[in-house]
């Protein structure tokens, strides 16, 4: 079963930018491990991997603002 990768809840943010997969789509990644950076208005964080497993990007870096609902990816 596939765990998503979600923007995590951070105060009163509701949109981020994604600016970097430090991991390839197809990749092995183990729990904990910082996968992607993320941009708000005021700073940037990393987010970690849930699981362990393979990597599945479903939304790429770029300059596209997205909500915090969104799910970036899953690890299979």
């Amino acid at each position: 079963m596939a765990t998503p990768i979600v923007i995590p809840q951070a105060g009163l943010v509701e949109e981020v930018v994604v600016l970097e997969w430090l991991k390839d789509d197809g990749e092995t990644v183990v729990t904990g491990e910082p996968i992607v950076l993320l941009e708000t208005e005021k700073t940037q964080t990393e987010v970690e991997a849930p699981a362990d497993g393979i990597l599945r990007i479903a939304v790429p870096a770029g300059p596209d603002v997205i909500s915090v609902e969104t799910v970036l990816g899953e690890i299979e």
